[in-house]
């Protein structure tokens, strides 16, 4: 079965898509128990047919070219190819439902695609769920590009191990938005969260604390003035001293902030050039 030769991509469209018959469904687990759990879960629904198993990246191949199944469970962590690289090499019209324990990276892209994915260990609820949004794109013949998924979800893991962060993640209800670092002009608190102050867009409510932002932001760009703002060097007019000994800081877009006595150091870093 494991088969390094494997075609990469198949084609072809499911049978009972075209037919309206029941889905066949393949579940993809290197755990037994997993797999089973699935099984018993899917034998429920009077609408899913046929029922294939894979144990492995390559099997899940395997079965896809012989089967054509309509909807597959695809664990991420597997041996021989991931559920990532699997999903890239699979049809778009293919409907994957993801499941895994914890992959940060990962969720985010399937919520950014309004992909199907299940958070091991999950419940019965979630299972149906996560199968109901499976079937509403099954029958919409709703196609999915895994392959720009599968690329999010590697460009975000990427971004992660760099030092400093060039986009920012943004969890809005019923959105995620991903805010380019270069459309920030300043930081400010707001409680445990940030608002971010873009040149184009307003603010935007952040839930990250300013000092865990101010680790992920390059400090040759940012810089921390007040235990409420981070503002860009690059964005600073104007710097006049008050008689308490802070500073009124400008920006080019107008706003004014406080650089407080505490960060009289950063003050150099202000003035260097931009």
């Amino acid at each position: 079965m494991h088969n390094e030769s494997t075609p990469s991509s198949f084609h072809g469209v499911s049978h009972s898509a075209i037919s309206g018959s029941s889905y066949s469904v393949l579940v993809a687990d290197d755990e037994t128990l997993a797999r089973e759990s699935v099984k018993h879960l899917l034998r429920s629904q009077s609408d899913i047919g046929e029922i294939y198993e894979a144990q492995d990246g390559y099997q899940v191949l395997e079965v896809y070219q012989k089967h054509k199944p309509d909807l597959i469970f695809l664990d991420i962590q597997m041996p021989g190819k991931t559920g990532i690289e699997l999903a890239s090499m699979l049809p778009d019209d293919v409907v994957i439902i993801f499941a895994t324990a914890y992959d940060q990276y990962a969720i985010t892209a399937f919520e950014l695609n309004a992909i199907g994915y299940l958070l091991k260990p999950f419940d019965d609820d979630k299972f149906y769920a996560a199968l109901a949004k499976a079937r509403k794109q099954l029958n919409d013949k709703v196609s999915t590009d895994y392959q720009q998924v599968t690329e999010l979800i590697h460009h975000l893991a990427n971004e992660h191990k760099t030092t400093y962060r060039s986009r920012l993640v943004v969890k809005d209800p019923g959105r995620i938005r991903l805010i380019d670092v270069d459309q920030v002009n300043y930081i400010s608190g707001a409680g445990n969260y940030a608002e971010l102050h873009l040149y184009d867009q307003g603010a935007v409510l952040h839930r990250e604390t300013l000092t865990s932002l101010e680790q992920q932001l390059d400090p040759s760009v940012f810089v921390r003035i007040h235990r409420s703002s981070i503002v860009r060097r690059s964005g600073v007019s104007e710097l006049r001293p008050n008689e308490n000994g802070d500073y009124t800081v400008v920006l080019k877009t107008g706003e004014e902030l406080t650089l407080s006595r505490r960060n009289k150091a950063k003050l150099e870093e202000l003035l260097g050039e931009n």
